[in-house]
């Protein structure tokens, strides 16, 4: 990683593909240093609440990535995921376990105070979704802002979010949807190299799964050791890496876990035994005879992208006041 940052070619990838943010965005009325003027603290002050809560708290880092991930493929990025009420994606099955609501809460409340109506609480969980990278050793980029706070936020539409079980063609049928490739699949998809599952998410690979034994794609090695974590009719709540050795660092453990057959949840063991998808993460390990791709620079492009799904902007949506609630 450290590496990366000292080396030329690292830079010019991120010039090159900062312009291509650019481009891409402006059009959708986002764009980097929107607050330049209104609110010129505003990065700052959502870095400094992520960097207090992450002192304390670790895990929220992987939870506003996730947060952020969730609420774009659903009524796009407008931060609807974090309204509360019956029936709202917060409550849904997919999003019960999310965290870090507290870290946005926290953060619009202090820039309430210094520019009142002034930041999205959609653009504060897209910066703090930025900073949770960074702050975990990955890459920091520059986020086009000027997104707006959407106004639904239904439990019904979560059905769109890949599930822990789904078929590569699936996951790739529901990125396309959103104009996402499937190397952005599998670079978004790497946001699991932070973060954690619980047992009740994998838990049926390790018994009983195909003749009575074991999913046979994860490394018979490496079963005994899921096995003690996650017993049989053990506490399905208890929380283990998605990426083992490597949990609370951004790098591309994760994808060579994938390739020792040492992937947690089934969806995303399949990157591997999937050719179409296999050949992306080959590529992020920078294997012999493959193309090298540079995972940290291709992850924030990937991001930039997504981040940019269904954003709502000028008169349409609105600027919550608090995050919870509409106005």
């Amino acid at each position: 990683m450290k590496g990366a940052y000292t080396n030329p070619r690292f830079f010019l990838a991120m010039t090159v593909m900062l312009a291509m943010a650019a481009a891409l965005v402006q059009a959708q009325g986002t764009r980097v240093g929107f607050y330049a003027r209104t609110c010129p603290r505003a990065e700052s002050i959502v870095r400094s609440a992520v960097q207090s809560h992450f002192r304390s708290n670790p895990n929220i880092a992987p939870g506003l990535l996730r947060m952020h991930f969730h609420d774009c493929f659903v009524q796009g990025c407008d931060a609807s995921i974090l309204i509360d009420g019956p029936n709202t994606e917060k409550t849904a099955p997919p999003n019960r376990l999310l965290r870090g609501y507290e870290v946005i809460d926290d953060a619009k409340t202090q820039l309430e105070a210094a520019c009142p109506g002034v930041v999205s609480c959609a653009d504060i969980l897209t910066l703090a979704a930025r900073d949770s990278v960074f702050l975990t050793r990955g890459i920091n980029w520059a986020v086009p802002t000027g997104r707006r706070d959407g106004r639904v936020s239904l439990a019904s539409d979560t059905t769109i979010l890949p599930g822990f079980r789904e078929s590569i063609d699936s996951q790739k049928q529901k990125f396309a949807a959103f104009g996402l490739n499937t190397q952005d699949l599998v670079a978004l998809v790497g946001g699991h190299t932070i973060g954690t599952s619980a047992c009740q998410l994998f838990s049926y690979r390790l018994y009983n799964f195909t003749n009575g034994g074991p999913d046979p794609t994860i490394n018979s090695a490496f079963v005994p050791q899921l096995q003690a974590l996650c017993p049989q009719n053990g506490d399905g709540s208890r929380r283990i890496d998605l990426d083992t050795g490597s949990g609370n660092r951004f790098d591309t453990s994760f994808f060579a876990n994938l390739r020792n057959g040492r992937g947690i949840l089934e969806s995303d063991q399949k990157l591997w035994t999937d050719p179409s998808t296999r050949t992306f993460v080959q590529r992020f390990l920078g294997e012999r005879g493959s193309r090298p791709l540079n995972f940290n620079v291709e992850f924030a492009r990937s991001m930039v992208k997504m981040s940019n799904i269904g954003v709502k902007t000028g008169t349409n949506g609105e600027i919550r006041r608090i995050c919870s609630a509409i106005n």
